[in-house]
């Protein structure tokens, strides 16, 4: 994978994808972001055969079959994914079961470029898998491109950067070096997101935002997901909730949950937001509140008769976790992620 990074770096896109041998590329946009890709096309000339704007969270199955069919009548060779997660989540599924090579330029702080991770949602049910075929072959990073990411989402997707990290300190296959860049994003958001707080067109701390999501998202890629990404998948997926929003409403009550089963992680935690470790969970939680980033599931809608299903879902097939997990646990968790609760054991 070739990484470029810094502000006007798209403008050497056309270059990344000669330097790859791609001459036919499709680009991939959600609806809200096909006038971005219209630009991105112009600036690619005849190595753009096409723009597909459809991209939508989860992942449906039917965009993917849609987007595919589209790369093929095209006779695409390569997908240009400029966009989140939704967009570059798109990109692997058309990796995954076309082999074509994915470029991806984010405007968000997903992080989804850097992982071999997949998903598909089908029938309201969200599968995921690691495959490196779904990594994509060069990452173009441009701060500039975030610049009209309005405020709520770019907090939101650094939360969700955060998460990422947070849960690479405590994952089982987690190592020295990855613990040290983990540690590092959530340094980097920390200053980054209060920043950008203060001024949404303050292009430094949008550089330092991408920097520590490129940290967060090389994280998850090299360790195992945990609970905190499994109660994200079950609800994100059935119930169709926004990615980055629910990554930011939970992180704080899964951390809590298992920051005492955890204690490298917590001090981890600590050192990066700079709080005492006895207050990790409380830091993060703090932190995460002081954004003004959204705070419960019902904010996004969800309904306490809606979430019946998520606790024997998630403990079903349960990614690796710090701590036994039980369906009362996940139970807990979720309630008190619905009502915009203090995390568990937290006080003010």
């Amino acid at each position: 994978m070739s990484v470029s990074f810094g502000a006007g770096s798209v403008a050497g896109l056309a270059n990344v994808l000669d330097a790859h041998g791609i001459s036919r590329a499709i680009v991939l946009t959600t609806p809200e972001q096909e006038e971005l890709g219209r630009r991105i096309m112009d600036s690619l000339g005849d190595r753009a055969v096409g723009l597909y704007p459809k991209a939508r969270m989860h992942v449906p199955t039917d965009v993917a079959d849609d987007a595919i069919r589209q790369a093929r009548e095209l006779g695409a060779d390569a997908c240009v994914a400029v966009g989140g997660g939704s967009t570059i989540g798109l990109g692997k599924a058309i990796a995954l079961r076309s082999d074509l090579p994915i470029i991806a330029v984010p405007t968000t702080y997903a992080g989804s470029e850097m992982t071999p991770v997949w998903g598909l949602t089908s029938d309201g049910a969200k599968k995921t898998g690691r495959d490196r075929r779904v990594l994509p072959t060069a990452v173009v990073y441009d701060p500039e491109l975030t610049l009209t990411l309005p405020l709520k989402p770019s907090l939101e997707s650094g939360v969700n950067a955060i998460a990422h990290a947070v849960e690479a300190l405590y994952a089982p296959d987690a190592s020295p070096i990855i613990s040290l860049m983990a540690e590092e994003a959530i340094r980097a958001l920390r200053i980054a997101l209060p920043a950008l707080r203060a001024d949404l067109g303050d292009l430094e701390a949008r550089e330092h935002a991408l920097y520590g999501s490129w940290l967060a998202g090389a994280c998850l890629g090299a360790t195992t997901m945990g609970l905190h990404h499994k109660i994200c998948h079950v609800l994100g997926g059935t119930l169709d909730l926004p990615h980055a929003s629910t990554h930011a409403v939970l992180l704080p009550h899964v951390f809590a949950f298992n920051a005492e089963a955890a204690p490298g992680a917590a001090r981890a935690v600590a050192r990066a937001l700079d709080v005492d470790v006895d207050d990790a969970a409380k830091g993060l939680a703090s932190f995460v509140t002081s954004l003004g980033v959204t705070s419960s599931l019902r904010e996004l809608g969800v309904q306490e008769s809606e979430i019946g299903f998520a606790p024997a879902a998630v403990v079903e097939t349960l990614y690796s976790n710090p701590r036994p997990v039980t369906e009362a646990d996940v139970e807990t968790i979720i309630h008190a992620a619905l009502q915009g609760a203090l995390p568990l054991g937290v006080t003010r």
